[in-house]
This record gives structure tokens, C-alpha cells and sequence, in this order.
């Protein structure tokens, strides 16, 4: 056949071969799936749930959304500026360029369970560490996307502001921004999805919210507790999701 070319066949090979290393290391085996009764008996005891502690538990999630909003939000409100300089079209000289590129790969690399430990050590247990965790992370994550959409942005009405004498910064802002805007809210709500799971996690090392709830339910073999926390955070998920496609929709 056509498609089937020597190229083709040695890729597969190579695949295959990643698969099987890959299975081999991770210890993947479809055979322990095979008695289902522990799993069985693990989850009926996660029914019927305990809504005695639901008014505390939605607390818990208001908490766990103001740490994942502030964290979005101050992240972008930073990396905004920082991806204009990181951007090659925008960017005032080559060595700002290259050195807001470091920054930002850098900080972009550091994952945020690794800023949470440092933060929550050195400041203590609570939300406002994880708050900064998830801004940190953010601002790597937020400035390398949108200075690719600077990047990609039609060059045609940045010219047109220069040639009427409008300075280089403020062609830049206000014209590359109309074009840009709808894609960087696109950005932020997924980033923002993003922070709701990190801030979980980040809830299992002290950081707060419904994330250290679920671990301490889950540590005390609440389990009854633990299917309500689950329930609370995929319905926050969800309520987030549909949230951020309003948005979204009513930007373009």
C-alpha cells in the first residue's frame, strides 16, 4: 500500500519498543484488574454520604477558588507585560528578549508542588502560599502563551499606528491587544481550570481548602465524607467550565 513505507515500519518498530519499556518499567498489568471485590468493598463504603459537615465543606471550596482565581489572575496581571518583552515582534531589544524568555522558561519549569514546599516551609501552612505557587507557575505558563499569540498577531495595524506618530508601546498595546484579547480569556479560564486541580493538590501539603479536606477525610477513613468532597469539586469543575465557555463565547 502506499502509506506503508520502510520509514513507517521502522517508526512502528520503535513505538512498540517505547510501549513495551514503558509497560515494563511502570509494572502496567491489566491482570490485577481481575477481582473487583476489594474495589467493590472500598467503594460501598463511601455511601450513603455525610452532609454533616457541608456547610464547612463549602467553605472549604470558596477557599479553594479564591486561591485558584487569585493565583490565575495575579499571574496574568504579571505575565502580561513580561510576554510583550518575550514576544520577538514587540520585544524592545534583543537582550530583553532573550533574558524575559530565561525568566519565564525558568519560572515555567518549576512545578507548583515544588514552589508550595518551599513556600508553605518558609511562610507556614495555609492559603496564601498556595496562592503564590499557583501565581509563580502562572507567570511561566501565561507569559510563554501569550507571547506566541503576540507573536502571531497581524502585524498591519501596529504599522498603521507608527506611521500616524504613535509611539512604539502604546502601537503595540492597542493594537495588538483587540486581536489578542479574546485568546488570552481562553487562556486564563483553562489556566484557571488548571489552579482549581494544582490547588487541590497543594491542599494535601497544607495549603487549604478542599484539597487538605479530602486528604484529612480520606487519612481518617471518613469515606463517607470523602464521596461528598468528590462530589463538591467535580460540580465546582463543571460550574467553572461552563462559566469560562460563557465568557469565552461572549468575547469573540
Amino acid at each position: 500500500m502506499v502509506w506503508f513505507k520502510r520509514r513507517n515500519a521502522f517508526t512502528f518498530i520503535i513505538l512498540t519498543l517505547f510501549v513495551y519499556i514503558s509497560m515494563r518499567l511502570t509494572e502496567f498489568d491489566l491482570t490485577k484488574f481481575r477481582d473487583f471485590r476489594n474495589m467493590i468493598d472500598f467503594l460501598s463504603q463511601w455511601f450513603p454520604m455525610d452532609f454533616t459537615q457541608l456547610p464547612l465543606m463549602l467553605q472549604d471550596t470558596l477557599e479553594t477558588l479564591a486561591m485558584a482565581f487569585l493565583g490565575s489572575f495575579f499571574g496574568l496581571l504579571i505575565a502580561f507585560p513580561l510576554s510583550f518583552a518575550a514576544a520577538r515582534n514587540t520585544a524592545p531589544s534583543p537582550f530583553l528578549y532573550h533574558t524575559s524568555r530565561v525568566i519565564l522558561s525558568f519560572v515555567r519549569s518549576v512545578p507548583e508542588i515544588v514552589f508550595g514546599l518551599i513556600l508553605l516551609t518558609t511562610l507556614g501552612l495555609g492559603p496564601f502560599p498556595a496562592v503564590l505557587a499557583i501565581m509563580f507557575h502562572n507567570i511561566g505558563v501565561l507569559g510563554k502563551l501569550v507571547s506566541e499569540l503576540i507573536e502571531a498577531a497581524d502585524s498591519g495595524p501596529q504599522e498603521a499606528m507608527k506611521a500616524v506618530g504613535a509611539k512604539s508601546w502604546l502601537a503595540h498595546l492597542f493594537s495588538v491587544l483587540p486581536q489578542i484579547w479574546p485568546n488570552v480569556l481562553s487562556q486564563y479560564f483553562y489556566r484557571f481550570e488548571v489552579a482549581i486541580r494544582t490547588s487541590l493538590i497543594l491542599g494535601f501539603i497544607g495549603g487549604g481548602g478542599i484539597g487538605q479536606r479530602l486528604f484529612n477525610d480520606f487519612k481518617t477513613f471518613q469515606y463517607s465524607s470523602v464521596s461528598l468532597d468528590v462530589l463538591i469539586i467535580m460540580i465546582m469543575v463543571v460550574i467553572v467550565d461552563f462559566f469560562g465557555s460563557y465568557v469565552r463565547n461572549k468575547s469573540i
